[in-house]
């Protein structure tokens, strides 16, 4: 296929330990070679563009930013990359373009959209269950995965209410909005992280052991646990999403 259109990975981590590491989970996830998936740092520089056409598929990775942050807290970089990351969704909403937020992106689609971000559904760095609704059974997208399954998350801020052209794909008892899509449309986002292997997530929860994500001193307890656990089915969902596009 090497007529095939690339996707596209945007990144927003200033930590640069971690960039590297999850751009090649999303690679390996999509089961795409690293001449089909572009990689720009939104963290370093704004995307020129917002025609989308010359892509297959978008994916945005996750980042320790917080939409929640009050705006004059927020530091000038993160704000312009969620007005990048705003303009995208909505260039993608109109265009029809495939686009899969994860982790920090879902705040920034939920806001856009007029729902509601708070920190009332954060989660620590752990595997949790995860259960599809009935439409996410139905799904394209996320109907490629079992009814219930584990995934790795570590948020402190959630979608607290849908907006209102959303369709709730997947819950956690913790966290009651995981997965939804945005009416019709190809734009989906997570608020789990469908990309890692939980060895990966052990490095990464090693790079983020001073975020807040848990307490920094059961780091050894927390990558025990994050060890040991079995996530298999998330990585499906972004396969599976490199597929759909492709069609």
């Amino acid at each position: 296929m090497s007529d095939a259109r690339p996707f596209l990975f945007l990144s927003a981590r200033p930590e640069v330990e971690a960039v590297g590491p999850e751009y090649e989970s999303v690679r390996r996830a999509m089961g795409v070679d690293a001449g089909r998936l572009e990689h720009v740092r939104l963290d370093v520089e704004t995307l020129p563009t917002t025609d989308l056409s010359a892509y297959a598929g978008i994916v945005v990775g996750g980042s320790p930013y917080n939409v929640t942050t009050p705006d004059e807290h927020k530091h000038p970089v993160q704000r312009r990359v969620e007005d990048d990351l705003a303009r995208i969704a909505q260039s993608a909403l109109d265009g029809g373009h495939p686009l899969l937020f994860t982790c920090y992106g879902i705040g920034v689609l939920t806001r856009l959209l007029g729902g509601t971000v708070g920190v009332e559904h954060g989660e620590e760095a752990a595997a949790v269950e995860i259960t599809l609704t009935d439409a996410g059974v139905d799904d394209p997208l996320t109907g490629v995965l079992p009814r219930r399954f584990d995934a790795l998350v570590g948020h402190k801020e959630a979608t607290e209410a849908l907006p209102a052209d959303a369709v709730l794909l997947a819950s956690s008892a913790a966290c009651p909005v995981q997965v939804y899509r945005v009416g019709t449309s190809g734009v989906y986002a997570t608020q789990f992280h469908p990309e890692v292997t939980a060895a990966e997530f052990v490095a990464r929860a090693n790079v983020y052991r001073h975020h807040g994500y848990f307490p920094a001193a059961e780091l050894r307890a927390v990558s025990e646990r994050l060890a040991a656990a079995s996530v298999t089915a998330p990585q499906l969902l972004l396969r599976r999403f490199a597929e759909l596009a492709d069609a």
